[in-house]
């Protein structure tokens, strides 16, 4: 295992991951909402993958498993729908623990599937943005009615709760704007010990969904010691490659890319719409990841609506990537 891991199987926290450490992370988990419903589960309440926490954990750490045997380095618990917001509309109190729980079906993965393969294995606690919390699509545009404290509490007291499990690092994903990165970078600064990545949801070539250019978002995370790299997650594929170099514009941090499988999310139903061929749609995915390591990923994977078979192409990608570069 990684140092990192290993710092936080000894002291039940989590350790800030550094720089050189993050480097080992090039393949990417796939979606675990998509796995969940294709194994039969209803996902339509506010919590999504975080009700199976309560009905089946094992469904969960069985989909971690499968991404493991697909090739992913670095898995992410099923926490992005968990806060102490989303958790009070519904009643509850436990959203820590529920937190504490996703990492911990992770890490028993991990110390199962590290004992047949002796891979390396990463995991990344997943933390989404405010939007999530209020479970009506405002991730996807980002118009909040909340104050930047409140902001910055919000994911202050998360990124706390993450620090008490032994995760290596964080994933805050799907963020909508510039004010929002603003925000996770003043909880980081609050929170010793977590480090991660930060990766936005994008609407076009060029901007995040609520209007700032991607470039701009990025030059606010690259001072940021606790972020290890920006990201680009539930975007459209085909807009991949053009926002890798809209990142690199804004930072030198490195940059990772799970976008979705192109379909497009219809709020008002809940649900997604366009699915084609999937054998084709996956063959499609590991052609576009190479391009996407060509223009400078350092890690790709998979969001929602995507699965096992994505990661295989992407890992496909990888071993293509990496011939071409020992070839010139």
């Amino acid at each position: 295992m990684v140092a990192s891991a290993g710092a936080a199987r000894e002291t039940g926290c989590m350790r800030a991951m550094t720089a050189d450490e993050f480097a080992g992370i090039r393949v990417l988990d796939g979606g675990m909402a998509t796995e969940l419903e294709r194994r039969g589960f209803d996902l339509s309440g506010p919590l999504w993958s975080a009700h199976v926490l309560d009905e089946a954990p094992e469904a969960i750490g069985a989909v971690h498993q499968d991404y493991l045997r697909a090739g992913a380095d670095c898995i992410e618990s099923a926490s992005y729908q968990i806060s102490a917001l989303g958790y009070a509309e519904l009643g509850r109190e436990d959203w820590a623990r529920a937190l504490r729980q996703s990492v911990e079906l992770a890490e028993a993965v991990r110390r199962e599937y590290g004992r047949e393969s002796g891979r390396r294995i990463w995991i990344a606690a997943s933390l989404g943005p405010y939007g999530a919390s209020l479970h009506n699509g405002a991730e996807f545009h980002g118009r909040y009615e909340v104050g930047f404290e409140d902001l910055v509490r919000f994911h202050r007291e998360r990124l706390a709760a993450a620090a008490e499990t032994a995760a290596d690092l964080v994933a805050v994903e799907t963020v909508p704007s510039l004010d929002e990165a603003r925000a996770i970078v003043a909880a980081l600064d609050a929170v010793p010990g977590v480090a991660g990545w930060v990766s936005f949801t994008c609407r076009d070539d060029r901007h995040v969904v609520h209007g700032e250019r991607l470039r701009e978002c990025a030059r606010v995370l690259n001072g940021a010691e606790r972020v290890l790299a920006v990201g680009i997650n539930c975007t459209r594929p085909d807009l991949v490659g053009a926002l890798i170099g809209e990142a690199r514009a804004g930072t030198g941090k490195p940059v990772v890319v799970y976008p979705n499988s192109g379909e497009t999310w219809d709020a008002a139903t809940r649900g997604w719409r366009g699915r084609g061929d999937l054998a084709t749609e996956e063959a499609r995915f590991g052609e576009m990841a190479r391009g996407w390591y060509a223009a400078g990923a350092q890690a790709v994977g998979g969001c929602c609506r995507t699965g096992p078979g994505h990661v295989r192409a992407v890992l496909g990608a990888r071993a293509v990537a990496r011939f071409a570069r020992h070839s010139t």
